[in-house]
């Protein structure tokens, strides 16, 4: 198989946007109302449609067999409103995501996002966690390590005020992407320096820390090929040996793993280059933040899947990125290819 673990709901019917912006609206003005759940109707025909001519078509033209698929990361926007508005927006979200899987059960595995806000506890997006794994079956879940939306006023994430959503992510064996959402600082591009940033900044903090000493088994992917991670792998490994860390094959590796978001062949090659087989999996975010034809080579800048055939792996190699690594990061998502026999849907062209 071919799995795709990082995609959003980036095509969700505009009814979702729709809700949202009433949401918000009844939020800047207090006398206008504010939207309840169930006024937000989206038919099961509403969301064939919206997957089927969208991430169906290229996962079936590009060959990808499932996709994890969660809320559309700048949809997130946990700076809007209070703890409320998040944790409304969050369980609207997720539902959608979690139908989508149940309408195309053998192409798409549901991950959740959580209702994380700024100075709010984040043990309050414990019981989101526990709602969607139990209900829904999810198999991973996003957590912005910035929900200010650019402003980085909360703790690092080896702070112990995260221990409670890392407690439960390994009870339930479930890993974590490290994923931000929008930008509100003009300083920042939302998916062109905020993501990448984040991804940086994510992997320097679990550097510093010793959050592994703590959660032997908690994994976090980090997303868009880790940033500028790879790139400046000797500054980091530098960095650590300054702070008398051990190498990072033994500080970070054991529990970190990095995503194939990366759009063209030199990039790829390099993070091939500089980390291990193991540490990588295969993901394209498609139809995401960057969706045009490259014209230097006549295909979509997401069409990961070429680069990694042209990157001169082992077959060994490239089937460990594209299938087993995912199965081994995401256990509950192997259980359930297994119980399905890991077989190709029939809609699969």
């Amino acid at each position: 198989m071919i799995i795709d673990i990082h995609g959003h709901y980036t095509t969700a019917p505009p009814a979702l946007a729709a809700w949202r912006q009433e949401q918000t609206a009844s939020l800047e003005d207090p006398s206008v109302p504010a939207p309840h759940p169930a006024a937000l109707r989206i038919s099961d025909d509403d969301l064939r449609e919206s997957i089927t001519a969208n991430q169906l078509r290229q996962m079936d033209e590009r060959g990808i067999d499932l996709t994890v698929f969660s809320p559309r990361a700048s949809f997130m926007a946990h700076h809007i409103g209070s703890f409320e508005t998040s944790a409304q927006w969050a369980a609207i979200c997720n539902e959608l995501c979690y139908r989508v899987s149940t309408l195309f059960p053998d192409r798409f595995a549901t991950a959740a996002m959580l209702p994380q806000s700024p100075g709010t506890d984040p043990a309050t997006s414990v019981p989101e966690l526990v709602r969607c794994v139990e209900e829904y079956g999810a198999v991973a879940v996003n957590l912005n390590p910035d929900p200010s939306g650019g402003l980085w006023n909360a703790p690092p994430l080896t702070d112990r005020s995260w221990y409670p959503i890392y407690e439960k992510l390994t009870e339930y064996d479930v890993p974590a992407m490290i994923h931000v959402s929008t930008s509100v600082n003009p300083a920042f591009h939302t998916t062109g320096s905020h993501y990448l940033n984040a991804d940086t900044t994510a992997v320097m903090q679990l550097i510093q820390g010793d959050l592994f000493a703590d959660f032997p088994t908690l994994r976090f992917v980090i997303p868009h090929g880790g940033g500028a991670a790879p790139y400046h792998w000797g500054r980091l490994r530098g960095l650590a040996m300054a702070m008398g860390k051990p190498p990072l094959e033994e500080h970070l590796l054991g529990n970190v793993f990095f995503d194939t978001c990366v759009y063209h062949q030199p990039g790829i090659d390099l993070l091939l280059e500089v980390m291990p087989t193991k540490n990588i999996l295969f993901a394209s975010e498609m139809i995401g933040a960057v969706r045009d034809i490259d014209p230097c080579t006549g295909f979509h800048f997401d069409d990961t899947l070429r680069y990694l055939a042209a990157a001169g792996l082992t077959i060994e190699e490239l089937n460990d990125i594209q299938e087993h690594n995912a199965r081994a990061v995401y256990p509950r998502l192997d259980a359930r290819l297994g119980s399905r026999g890991g077989k190709r849907s029939s809609t699969h062209a």
